[in-house]
């Protein structure tokens, strides 16, 4: 891999309550020649945390979703790469010193997929889908976007090739079963505005089929049952939140609004 002068690297974050994550992975991110983070007013001390950092520029800005809040973060950054991280995310070393080869490359991709080892309650979880989970975190500015169609799991649009990198990232993404829980709600209420906004609606097979089949698939057919009892009560949050998906679609329908804020 033949090598040039280092193109400048912007790191991008999206924030919302993050006191738990957010020092560490700032933290995390020295090596970045830019920081900036996009935060939706937090209210637990995040915010205070990263005005802390004097070279790190903060923006408030209200959450609509997660793709346009990833696209308005993208639009600040004044360097040419993008390295694009969750708060609940930590780069080791080496996969940071990869990331600067990577970047200096005369023939780098225009966007990289980086896999993920998941971690919960200090454990690594090694199946359910997740011994396969990778994602698009680093991509040069102007061959990348996030699809506006879609409000979560967002995906990235990629103009030209994408690779994938060779070391991995540690994700943290779950204090609890409680903590997944809520954070699947709430990617089950924007999943369920994307769908009502594209004219989708429920059948009986979303409520019937589609949510045990959700279960089968993580636990059984994806080895979820190897994760043991994590495995288990994972696989079974991965199947409600299919459920409640669908679920609010209907309620949307109801109101005919998406603005009607369901628990």
């Amino acid at each position: 891999m033949k090598l040039q002068e280092r193109p400048k690297i912007t790191a991008l974050l999206i924030t919302y309550n993050e006191i738990v994550h957010i020092q560490q992975v700032l933290e995390n991110l020295a090596f970045a020649d830019e920081i900036i983070v996009v935060d939706s007013y937090s209210t637990d001390g995040t915010v205070e945390v990263i005005k802390a950092y004097k070279n790190i520029k903060l923006v408030q800005k209200k959450f609509n979703n997660f793709t346009e809040q990833r696209n308005f973060a993208c639009s600040l950054a004044t360097n040419s790469w993008i390295l694009f991280i969750d708060a609940d995310e930590r780069i080791p070393q080496i996969l940071g010193d990869e990331i600067l080869n990577t970047v200096s490359s005369s023939n780098a991709s225009a966007a990289y997929y980086i896999k993920r080892k998941i971690f919960f309650n200090g454990k690594q979880l090694r199946f359910g889908g997740r011994q396969t989970d990778k994602i698009h975190r680093l991509f040069q500015k102007d061959k990348a976007h996030y699809r506006k169609d879609l409000l979560v799991h967002e995906k990235l649009e990629v103009t030209g090739e994408t690779g994938i990198l060779k070391n991995y990232l540690n994700h943290f993404p779950y204090k609890d079963f409680a903590h997944y829980e809520a954070k699947r709600k709430h990617y089950a209420r924007l999943k369920a505005k994307e769908l009502f906004l594209k004219k989708k609606k429920s059948n009986l097979f979303h409520f019937c089929i589609k949510p045990p089949f959700t279960f089968f698939q993580h636990y059984i057919l994806k080895l979820g049952i190897f994760d043991g009892y994590p495995g288990l009560v994972l696989s079974y949050l991965n199947a409600k939140y299919v459920y409640k998906r669908y679920t609010y679609l209907n309620k949307f329908y109801a109101a005919n609004s998406i603005e009607t804020n369901y628990n």
